[in-house]
């Protein structure tokens, strides 16, 4: 479970979050959404450790993000925007250089990276450098270093971005399973209409503040709009009085 209380954060004269709180709960898919400049990033970042808030507190399967850092890290697995591979390493020397970080070593390392492999398809890119690589190649060598450690958290930011209709399907195929085993699963995206039709709950952000939280159909009975786009607008930009 993640739960994010009262989380601000300024740069200078900007306030990019402004006491920021949701839970996002086991085994359900909670959607972050909002337009842009609304702090998705920065309250991502956050969540990676990148960045500090300036108040409030993150919490981590009961585990203080600051106060425990170590601890909760080896909790959540990490999916950023940005992937950030290596070009002159393999798949394999990524994600087993991931797998060290968190402690793993020997056989036990290297069969678990057999296994998140085998899991995501990557027999033909295992041994192969990076540069190069496809969106979606990029995205599963992104998705086996966030698996590896089997957390029990998971934040995918912006996972569909670039990808064809085919890898977009099989990653929110991936994402179901991963709540039917329980899974506390936090899905970042632009495309409403994709999180709506994804996730059990809706985060929405719109200048630094949460300006809703409850389910889509909740959302769309409160707005009185089908269309999650218009949902959207409606929640992000009401009309003035």
């Amino acid at each position: 479970m993640i739960k994010v209380e009262n989380i601000s954060k300024s740069f200078q004269a900007v306030k990019a979050l402004d006491t920021v709180g949701f839970t996002a709960s086991d085994g359900c898919i909670t959607g972050l959404v909002g337009p842009n400049g609304a702090g998705k990033t920065t309250l991502m970042r956050i969540l990676y450790t990148v960045l500090a808030p300036d108040s409030g507190r993150i919490g981590i399967d009961g585990l203080d993000l600051r106060g425990q850092r170590r601890a909760a890290q080896r909790r959540i697995g990490i999916l950023p925007d940005t992937r950030g591979l290596y070009p002159r390493l393999t798949a394999r020397e990524q994600i087993r250089y991931h797998g060290q970080l968190h402690g793993w070593e020997g056989g036990r390392l290297e069969q678990r990276i057999d296994e998140v492999a085998a899991a995501l398809g990557m027999d033909d890119i295992i041994d192969r450098r990076s540069k190069g690589f496809s969106r979606g190649q990029t995205l599963k060598v992104g998705l086996a270093r966030a698996l590896l450690h089997d957390p029990p958290n998971l934040m995918f930011d912006e996972p569909t971005n670039g990808l064809d209709v085919a890898s977009s399907r099989a990653l929110r195929d991936l994402v179901r399973d991963l709540r039917a085993r329980g899974r506390c699963i936090l899905f970042c995206s632009h495309i409403i209409q994709e999180v709506a039709a994804l996730c059990d709950r809706l985060v929405v952000l719109s200048r630094g503040r949460v300006v809703a939280d409850a389910t889509p159909d909740e959302l769309r009975a409160a707005t009185g709009k089908d269309d999650m786009e218009e949902v959207l607008l409606a929640i992000t930009q009401p009309a003035a009085a």
